[in-house]
Formats: structure tokens, sequence, C-alpha cells
């Protein structure tokens, strides 16, 4: 029996966790369930699956639901309140794994909680190695934790390495990785008509069901981007041997490309309970939920070549990495601030990237030695991005 602490749980990666558990009550427990201030969403979880604490950010929301379930006899449940207690359930001894799926740069610090408590990490925050990669795979390394990773391409990439193989090293044999996209709602859409994308139009994605902030990525291929980023830190890869290939019907996950000719694809139908399923259970297999895949059905698929006019987010992803320090902290930071101003109206879908260039272009740069450099640069790029912001306005 395994103990679980779902970071993020009333978001979609958390829902699907929770799934895969109820599937499997003899080999996972619920210990702690987080979130920022979905009270009701929270208190259905918690009235499932009874974990021994939760976690509210909020503190009127923390409150709300203390409230609510000691009026139906659930009062031994202790409701933790504030971004301090995220790091606190993550570390609990009685934690064996930690579903790492607040989005973005809030995931950081109980996601590190959990590496330097040596937990088996399971990974769906992909900012947590696009801010301090070579930060947070050290002390993934000092800690003896264990990595595993959520996101579908890159636990595509895993399934597809050899035998014993483990996360953050790099592999001999392996020529190149490629990450498949599906290309977004946008992807044969008019370039003439990107200034006009409504956030309504940014969040309709044709394949998976997302957030709001995760779909704008996605529809930008910002989140292709910061997964380039965190590719070659798990893998320990030079961000030049990977390449992005659309592919519309989103069957084939990711391709590890060896010397020898080899390419080997992890395939299955795009839903994010068999990425989940796999880390929970690795090395073993268990039943996802998932229906298997029909190749009569497929029938065919597709591969088109990634445009960086179309999507220049690629682009200032991949210059980012290059740039090495704090450049990807920066780029991270003002993607946040620009997606969630474009998500409130403030600015265009095509400013989106133009903002993250321009602050790209005026953030100081410098060597990343600490999680604190981590954090100043972050907060540092997110005000050149409302100063950027403002000008536009």
């Amino acid at each position: 029996m395994k103990g679980i602490c779902i970071l993020g749980s009333t978001g979609s990666i958390g829902q699907s966790t929770l799934d895969v558990i109820g599937r499997h009550p003899d080999r996972f427990k619920v210990i702690a369930l987080t979130a920022n201030l979905s009270v009701e969403r929270l208190y259905e979880q918690s009235v499932r699956f009874k974990p021994e604490k939760v976690v509210l950010v909020d503190e009127a929301a923390a409150e709300e639901l203390r409230k609510r379930l000691v009026s139906v006899g659930l009062g031994d449940i202790a409701v933790l309140q504030g971004a301090e207690a995220l790091s606190e359930v993550a570390g609990l001894d009685s934690v064996d794994q930690v579903m790492a799926a607040i989005v973005g740069a809030a995931g950081l610090m109980p996601t590190l909680a959990a590496v330097r408590a040596g937990k088996r990490i399971l990974l769906a925050n992909k900012e947590a190695l696009v801010m301090s990669g070579q930060l947070f795979m050290g002390e993934v390394e000092k800690n003896g934790a264990e990595l595993l990773p959520i996101d579908s391409e890159h636990n595509a990439l895993f399934q597809c390495m050899p035998d014993g193989y483990r996360v953050g090293r790099q592999r001999n044999g392996v020529r190149s990785l490629m990450l498949t996209a599906s290309g977004g709602p946008f992807r044969d859409y008019p370039l003439d008509l990107f200034s006009t994308i409504t956030p309504e139009q940014a969040c309709a994605h044709p394949k998976w069901v997302m957030g709001r902030k995760i779909s704008v990525d996605s529809a930008t291929m910002m989140n292709k981007g910061l997964e380039l980023i965190e590719a070659s830190w798990l893998f320990d890869i030079p961000v030049d041997q990977i390449k992005v290939v659309i592919h519309p019907q989103s069957i084939i996950h990711s391709l590890v490309d060896y010397i020898d000719g080899t390419m080997l694809a992890q395939m299955g139908n795009p839903d994010m309970r068999i990425p989940i399923a796999h880390a929970m259970a690795w090395p073993e297999r268990v039943d996802s939920g998932v229906k298997p895949l029909d190749l009569f059905e497929v029938k065919s698929l597709e591969f088109e070549k990634a445009d960086d006019e179309r999507f220049p987010c690629l682009r200032l992803a991949m210059e980012a990495m290059k740039r090495g320090g704090n450049g990807s902290v920066v780029l991270n930071a003002a993607n946040e601030v620009a997606v969630e101003t474009f998500l409130s109206g403030g600015i265009r879908f095509t400013e989106i990237s133009s903002v993250i260039e321009e602050v790209m272009g005026l953030a100081p740069f410098c060597e990343v030695e600490s999680i604190e450099q981590v954090l100043n640069s972050d907060v540092g790029a997110r005000e050149i991005a409302q100063e950027v912001i403002r000008s536009i306005n």
C-alpha cells in the first residue's frame, strides 16, 4: 500500500490521479490532497477518499472546508492553510509518492520539498525543471529521490529508454529525442487572423481537456517549448538533440532515436491516466481505465514539421535554454504574466510571444546557483513583463 500526496488534486491531472487510485484501493491510499481555493471539489474528494490532511492555500476557503467536513462527521481530517503547508504535506512520513501537479511557478517549492524528503516524485509540473533544472536534478541525486515524468511526452520517452534506465542520466546509444505535438487548435488557422484569436478559442483544445493557462500554452506551443527544456534536464541531453514533430492524431506520444537506426515510439489513446498509472505502479503495470488503442479505427498517422513563424514560442524556449543561467526562469515568468493578461483581455494572442521576447531582452542575465536566485529572477521578470504590457496598452 503506497501513500499518495497530490499537489493540485482539483485540476485535471489531480482528478485523473484520483481516478486511477479509485481503481486500485488495495495498492494506493490518499494521504494528502491540496488545492488553491476550490472548496467544493476538494470537499467532494475528501468525502470520498478520506485523506489524513488537506491543504487550501486561501485562508477563507480553508475555513469554509473545515466547517463543511466537521458538519458531515469528518472533522478528523486536518485542514491546513497557506503555501507553506503544501511543502509540509509533501514531506510527510506516511507519503511514499507525490503527484506534483500544481501548474506554474507555484509548484516549485512544494515539489522541491518532496524531493528533499526523498519521495517518488510523479512530475507533472514542468516549471519545476524549467525554472531550476540543474539545482532540481542535483537535489534529486543528493536526496535519493525517484523522479518519474507524468507529461505524456516525457513519460513516453522514459518508456522507450532501455531497461533499468534512471531519469537524469544520459543514455549511450541515444541519438535524439522527438516530442510529438498535436498542433493545438490553430495548426491550420490562417496566420493573418491570429491577432483576432479570443481566450475562448485558445482554450478549446482539440484533444485534451486542460486548465485555461495550459490550454493557452498549448495553443501558442509554449507548452512544447517548456517540454523541450524539461526533456533536456530529465534525459541529460542537449536541447539541439530534441526535435518537435506535429502529430495531429496524438497517438504516438514521443519517440527515441537510437544511433543504430532504431526508433522506438510509445503509442496509446490520448488520456493522461496512462502515464499516471504507469508512473504510480512502475516498474509494474496496472489498469488505467483507458480503453485499448484500436489501430483499425486510427487508420493513418500524420507528421509535420513545427513552424516557427506560426509558433514563435518554440524558438524563444530554445533560445532561453541555450542562453543558460536564468534564461528559462525569465521565459517562464514572462509567459505566465502574458498568458494571464491575455486571458483577462489585456493583450492580443499574438502579443503573448512579443511580450516574452521583449522581457527576455530586458531582464538581466545571471547564473543560477541557489533557489533564492531562481525566485528573485522570477519576481524581477514578472515586474518587467508588467511594464512591457503597460507600454503596449
